[in-house]
């Protein structure tokens, strides 16, 4: 199976009926719409770096920075996407998905613990160029010292009145790109 297939088989459940029209049109999605991921895709590698505070065990000085990353679902590997920290708990991400959706996104990251980040990430959907709804990223990502980090996501896709109509979970991994 398909990761697209795998995905598409976590958003359809019996309860969400109500929401068969909405996502029956073909959205495009904007960083992390798992209704719109691509079955086969090439993925970058890059090596592993060793982060710029690599002596600090500090996760908010260690996840500053540009990074790579790779999302999956099912272990199957999904879409890549440069993401931004910034020291002033900020973030954005330019993701791999079709520019018609909108592939830019951003939101907002805390330190959780000397290990530990958590970020909290918004985007817009379209549909044909129209605006059709939002989703919401949540991830908690461990931070290592040399240089890449890994995630847990959940994602919650929204219609524009606020109206949950799809849900997802997956995990990131991440390389960082050296200045």
């Amino acid at each position: 199976m398909t990761f697209a297939h795998r995905v598409a088989s976590l958003l359809v459940p019996a309860g969400i009926a109500a929401a068969t029209a909405f996502t029956a049109v073909s959205a495009q999605a904007g960083c992390a719409d798992p209704r719109a991921m691509p079955a086969a895709r090439t993925l970058l590698t890059l090596p592993a770096r060793e982060a710029v505070t690599a002596e600090s065990p500090l996760a908010v000085r260690n996840i500053v920075g540009t990074w790579l990353v790779t999302y999956a679902a099912g272990g199957e590997p999904g879409p890549q996407a440069y993401i931004q920290w910034h020291a002033d708990g900020t973030e954005w991400e330019n993701i791999n998905l079709p520019l018609s959706g909108g592939n830019v996104c951003m939101g907002a990251w805390k330190a959780v613990d000397a290990k530990h980040v958590s970020r909290n990430h918004y985007g817009w959907l379209y549909t044909d160029g129209l605006l059709t709804g939002y989703f919401n990223e949540t991830e908690t990502a461990t931070v290592s010292l040399h240089g890449t980090y890994a995630g847990v996501t959940a994602t919650n896709v929204y219609d524009l009145s606020g109206v949950l109509v799809a849900t997802a979970s997956g995990t990131s991994s991440a390389v960082r790109i050296s200045p």
